[in-house]
C-alpha cells in the first residue's frame, strides 16, 4: 500500500497545494491505476465539477505506507 499526496492546482500563483492523500491499495499493475486513483482523489477533493480539473495526483511524490507495528506478543508461554 502507498500513499499518494493530491494536489490543486492554484492558477493565480502557478502552483500546486497539497490537499490530501489517497491510499492505493493494489499490489499489482492492472494498467488503470492511475485513472482510478485520479478519480477517487477528484471524487474526495473537488467542491465542484468545474473545480475537478485542478484536482491532480502525482505519483513520484508517494511514499510507502507505514503499518502499526504490533503493541505486544499474543503468544502463549
Amino acid at each position: 500500500m502507498r500513499e499518494i499526496t493530491v494536489y490543486r492546482w492554484d492558477e493565480v500563483r502557478k502552483t500546486k497545494d497539497p490537499i490530501g492523500v489517497v491510499i492505493e491499495r493494489r499490489k499489482t499493475e492492472r494498467g488503470s491505476n492511475y485513472i482510478d486513483l485520479l478519480r477517487l482523489a477528484r471524487r474526495r477533493f473537488a467542491v465542484s465539477a468545474a473545480s475537478s480539473v485542478h484536482v491532480f495526483i502525482d505519483l513520484g511524490h508517494s511514499r510507502p505506507r507505514i503499518l502499526p507495528e504490533q503493541a505486544r506478543d499474543c503468544s502463549t508461554a
